[in-house]
């Protein structure tokens, strides 16, 4: 049980009583007078977001009212845990099993907080997990959602490769999963030449993350994540505050650790295979440089136009690999360019795939859950903008245009037309702090593609 949250155990709780903006004044005529008056004299406003507290004639706390938009919005109890008093919580809503669910949720994320170096005293509130409330699935989300937080906020000098790689053994362990490392130089030897030269001029040595999990006859699906643990830009080196956020960019390795890790705690029917190439991208004397030619494993050569592409470089290698299997399905994610979020702002992920089906697919899920994406195109003119003179491809257009669309016709080029493929582009980061999300390192998109793939994978009825 999180600590969150709590269970029936006949103590008193404080109800919580979301309300329907829409539907206010009805309620309010319903009411005691005495709650009515409250309501009035503390100036509480059902169109805003702060909640009113209602005292009782004692001065102890009766109830809590909240103004609501939609009965099904996870995000409804989101401020709570951070604007309520210490004490014991539970939703009074006449609303469905999976409306108390989704206010679960939104409790559990908005209660999450970093620990690791700073001590934090204050006492959180807790919400009972009624019989109504699905409690194993609320927390296997939050764990997961918890887990790519607490990897992304870790400072790079804690969560470098081998960092990486123990937080995923940690989690292999807890699982029953299978681990397999391909370090160092060693990755020369089996063919991952990109990831081995975007690592090499660190002291952190590079490395191939394999984690494999279920049972044989059961549909692959493959996890790819970029693990770029953090990025200088290389010898085309960022300025200081394009690298102060550049912990994040093995936002792509948390969050398929932390899908997997639903996957795996929700014994999901799939031969589960998650591939992280690992890295840090330093600046030395033996870093690789703009102009250098490198073979990829798929045996694409790729001349470098800019060290700062880094991220599809270790990832073309990963995504061949993924591809070299006969996979039901391959994901990817990756914190993999600023045009993304030029296009869609740092709160929307973008997609990219060529299955119609599938976008379809996941865009209805991620309604359902409001885990909002957006498809990006595959727009396959602009594959010439990756043409180069003296090798099959450049690892980046010299065009200041489409960058997100070229990134993932890149990686496009290492994964056959044969497989189903998705390619996530995303921030990994709330900029600010909503009701649900923190400010921080944030899990952007896992929800939607979870309850995508537990409606496609589901065990036969």
């Amino acid at each position: 049980m999180l600590e969150c949250f709590a269970v029936e155990s006949g103590q008193r709780t404080v109800p919580i009583i979301p309300v329907l903006r829409d539907a206010f004044d009805t309620w309010l005529a319903s009411q005691p007078a005495a709650r009515r008056q409250w309501l009035s004299s503390s100036g509480f406003k059902i169109t805003g977001e702060a909640p009113c507290l209602l005292p009782r004639p004692d001065g102890e706390l009766d109830a809590v009212v909240l103004g609501v938009d939609c009965e099904r919005d996870p995000w409804a109890l989101g401020a709570l845990p951070v604007s309520l008093p210490p004490g014991v919580y539970r939703v009074q809503a006449a609303g469905s099993a999976e409306h108390l669910t989704n206010a679960a949720l939104g409790w559990g994320l908005g209660s999450y907080r970093f620990r690791r170096y700073k001590k934090l005293d204050e006492e959180l509130p807790k919400l009972v997990l009624g019989n109504d409330i699905d409690s194993t699935s609320v927390q296997n989300q939050i764990g997961a959602v918890y887990l790519v937080r607490d990897l992304i906020n870790t400072p790079a000098a804690d969560m470098m490769p081998e960092h990486l790689a123990e937080s995923a053994a940690n989690l292999a362990g807890s699982f029953g999963a299978q681990l397999h490392q391909i370090v160092g130089d060693e990755l020369l030897n089996e063919g991952y030449r990109a990831i081995h030269a975007v690592g090499r001029a660190s002291t952190h040595a590079p490395r191939l993350i394999d984690l494999n999990w279920g049972r044989p006859g059961d549909p692959k699906l493959t996890l790819v994540g970029k693990g770029v643990c953090f990025d200088s830009g290389g010898l085309d080196i960022k300025s200081a505050s394009g690298m102060r956020l550049m912990k994040k960019d093995m936002g792509g390795a948390a969050h398929v650790l932390g899908l997997a890790r639903l996957i795996m705690a929700s014994k999901l029917p799939v031969r589960l295979r998650v591939l992280i190439p690992a890295v840090e991208n330093a600046v030395a004397g033996n870093a690789f440089r703009p102009g250098d030619v490198l073979t990829s494993r798929k045996g694409l050569t790729v001349e470098i136009d800019n060290t700062d592409a880094e991220g599809r470089l270790i990832l073309c290698d990963a995504l061949a690999e993924a591809a070299s299997e006969n996979s039901a399905l391959i994901v990817d994610f990756a914190t993999l360019t600023g045009a993304a979020r030029i296009a869609l702002g740092t709160e929307l992920p973008g997609f990219f795939t060529a299955s119609e089906n599938l976008a379809a697919a996941l865009a209805k899920a991620a309604a359902r859950v409001r885990d909002p994406i957006w498809r990006l195109p595959l727009f396959a003119p602009y594959r010439a903008l990756l043409d180069s003179d003296i090798a099959d491809m450049v690892n980046s257009s010299s065009e200041p245009y489409a960058g997100a669309i070229t990134a993932a016709l890149f990686l496009q080029a290492f994964v056959p037309d044969s497989c189903e493929w998705v390619h996530f582009d995303i921030m990994a980061w709330n900029n600010r702090a909503r009701p649900g999300r923190p400010k921080g390192g944030e899990a952007m998109g896992l929800r939607a593609v979870y309850a995508y793939l537990s409606e496609r994978f589901a065990p036969a009825a």
